[in-house]
């Protein structure tokens, strides 16, 4: 240990591993994590156990970092960032703390808002995030993303600005058109109660005809209906599940990318044709993505607009399922 370092924090009281050239002022290092050169850690940081501090990082006072966080070299973490356990931050990620950089009208973090990075997210090299965001658990922000809004759970970012390319830990599924005249019915999947329907299809020299009715090709009692269209591409709908509303959905124009969650299984499916039906039960997180320019999504639901039907938060969608 050299005179740089708080003589409290030696490696046989802290059980942590402070190199003779890091400067380490704060008294709150975890047991096994490990603190490397030219590193500087500010008194009122508290980082958790087995993490590494890579060489030259910068953490600030107003810091909470949580267990088995990896923080590559050239990263500064500024006041109002908090990581949560098991979170990697690739070399020369920035976290900015300034959203109006020489206006001299500088914010605090109780007025930004705290930086959040989620348990189990990743962040690329060179990738920037601006202040007041949350990354979502287990979200990768691509290497060089600059993300400007909040990122969802297990999503994938790329570029400037950061969009939803992608979703983490899920099959991908496409059903092929199905040409003939009989529809081939529910086909089940890997998510508790969601299934894929072939609908009918007509087709002669007047142009193809698609049809369904209830009960035998949409598996309850229609009562709403509505219509998503003119989506920009980069534009994430759903995000959300439904206590007790079913829903049919049917890309009619175009093509989307839904995914299903059942809080234990996710797959994603593309709907790219009128003859293709996904049915979402009750208490399933859907999500839709990557609208083509001329998608127009059909939405059949089993009951009209309830505002108390919606669950918006992973987390409890999680507890109302019982995971």
């Amino acid at each position: 240990m050299n005179s740089f370092n708080n003589p409290q924090l030696s490696t046989a009281e802290s059980g942590a591993f402070l190199h003779e050239l890091a400067v380490v002022e704060s008294n709150s290092i975890g047991h096994g994590t490990r603190v490397w050169a030219f590193a500087h850690i500010l008194p009122g940081a508290v980082i958790g156990r087995d993490c590494n501090i890579c060489d030259h990082t910068f953490i600030e006072n107003d810091v909470v970092i949580g267990d088995r966080v990896t923080i590559k070299c050239g990263v500064q973490v500024w006041d109002g960032v908090r990581i949560e356990d098991d979170v990697f931050v690739g070399p020369n990620a920035t976290f900015t703390n300034d959203p109006f950089p020489r206006s001299k009208a500088y914010l605090s973090a109780a007025k930004l808002g705290r930086t959040i990075i989620k348990k189990g997210a990743s962040i690329g090299a060179n990738a920037t995030i601006l202040p007041g965001l949350t990354i979502g658990e287990h979200a990768m922000v691509g290497a060089g993303a600059v993300v400007t809004r909040n990122v969802p759970l297990k999503s994938i970012v790329l570029g400037n600005p950061a969009q939803i390319v992608g979703y983490c830990d899920v099959e991908k599924i496409r059903v092929e058109q199905h040409d003939g005249p009989i529809a081939l019915g529910p086909n089940p999947t890997a998510v508790r109660g969601v299934s894929i329907h072939k609908l009918p299809t007509v087709i002669d020299l007047r142009g193809s005809l698609s049809f369904g009715e209830v009960n035998a090709h949409v598996p309850f009692e229609i009562r709403r209906y509505f219509m998503v269209f003119s989506v920009p591409s980069s534009e994430v709908r759903g995000e959300h599940a439904h206590k007790d509303t079913h829903q049919f959905l049917i890309c009619v124009s175009g093509s989307c990318r839904v995914i299903a969650d059942d809080g234990v299984s996710r797959q994603e499916f593309l709907l790219d044709h009128p003859t293709i039906g996904l049915y979402l039960p009750p208490l399933t997180w859907g999500i839709q993505y990557r609208h083509s320019s001329d998608a127009v999504l059909l939405v059949l639901t089993s009951a009209p607009y309830d505002a108390t039907d919606y669950i918006r938060d992973y987390s409890e969608f999680l507890k109302a399922v019982g995971r």
